[in-house]
């Protein structure tokens, strides 16, 4: 299935690029969240501080959670996967979009909490069909080429150590954002 994408993401990782379409039709305040946090155009609560901020979320993070033929995980500012911008927000599950396929971009959250969506900055690309998550993480983006997914396939396989974190990091050193 082809999804019309409304915005390209760039991570440029020290793996080499990873380009991914974004659906911005289909989950329209997913694709907000990621290209204003990803442009510093969002503000999210700086983890060492405390303080209110604003600067492109993501240059600079890691993707901390690697689980062979199942996805890599990025977007925690913490590096644990307990961080996130300091707030959340609700899913968008579209039913044209499945985890029916390799390379798509989703949100990781911790499930509903009293009645809300616990989306914020992590998110995670998928390495295999992964059906059991239909219809409980946004889907809003896929990776657009071969070489990108050569670069995935190349983060998938690096050695990881307790809590499925990689030895060596796996750094977003950038994102770049082009409206389509």
């Amino acid at each position: 299935m082809t999804t019309a994408s409304t915005h390209t993401a760039v991570l440029h990782t020290n793996h080499g690029d990873i380009t991914i379409n974004l659906f911005g039709n289909h989950a329209p305040k997913t694709v907000a969240n990621f290209v204003e946090l990803a442009q510093g155009e969002r503000e999210f609560t700086d983890p060492s501080t405390g303080e209110p901020t604003t600067r492109p979320f993501f240059d600079g993070l890691g993707f901390h959670r690697i689980i062979s033929n199942f996805m890599i995980q990025g977007g925690c500012p913490l590096g644990t996967g307990t961080g996130g911008p300091g707030y959340t927000f609700d899913d968008e599950i579209h039913p044209e979009l499945q985890f029916d396929r390799k390379y798509l971009l989703a949100m990781a959250n911790a499930g509903k909490q009293m009645g809300r969506g616990t989306n914020g900055s992590q998110f995670f690309i998928t390495t295999a069909e992964t059906p059991w998550l239909n219809g409980k993480h946004t889907i809003f983006g896929e990776v657009a080429d071969e070489a990108s997914q050569k670069v995935v396939d190349e983060i998938e396989g690096v050695r990881t150590a307790a809590m499925d974190k990689p030895v060596e990091p796996v750094v977003i050193e950038k994102v770049d954002i082009t409206a389509k």
